[in-house]
């Protein structure tokens, strides 16, 4: 007995048919593990030997997670109001988890960052 290849073509996707029914049906028996996935950002700086520190030399920095607005505006490019918005942005959006999250207060950007990374710092609330 032979088949056409009609036949043969028929019984082909059958077969494929089957075979995808089956996997269908199949997929939902094993449960999917969730996939988690976390990133951390990793900033590399240039260390430089600087001069021991004198009194004059020696700064603060300032933590934007409890600093004032009198301290806030101690920064450079910080006035009233964007030191007004950064008091409201972590009251609505919770602490800063970075020196960089500052730039999601509006007006804040990555040149007014740049000017800030030295002076400011994120430390958890006592």
């Amino acid at each position: 007995m032979t088949i056409s290849k009609w036949e043969a073509a028929a019984l082909a996707l059958s077969g494929l048919f089957l075979a995808f029914t089956a996997g269908w049906f199949l997929r939902g028996t094993v449960p999917a593990q969730p996939i988690r996935v976390e990133t951390q950002r990793v900033l590399e700086a240039t260390v430089t030997a600087l001069p021991a520190p004198t009194q004059d030399t020696e700064r603060r920095r300032v933590n934007i997670n409890t600093a004032s607005a009198q301290e806030l505006m101690a920064l450079p490019g910080i006035g009233e109001k964007r030191a007004a918005d950064i008091i409201a942005d972590r009251e609505e959006n919770g602490p800063f988890r970075f020196p960089e999250d500052i730039t999601r207060v509006k007006g804040i950007g990555e040149e007014t960052l740049a000017e800030l990374l030295n002076d400011i710092t994120v430390e958890d609330e006592p």
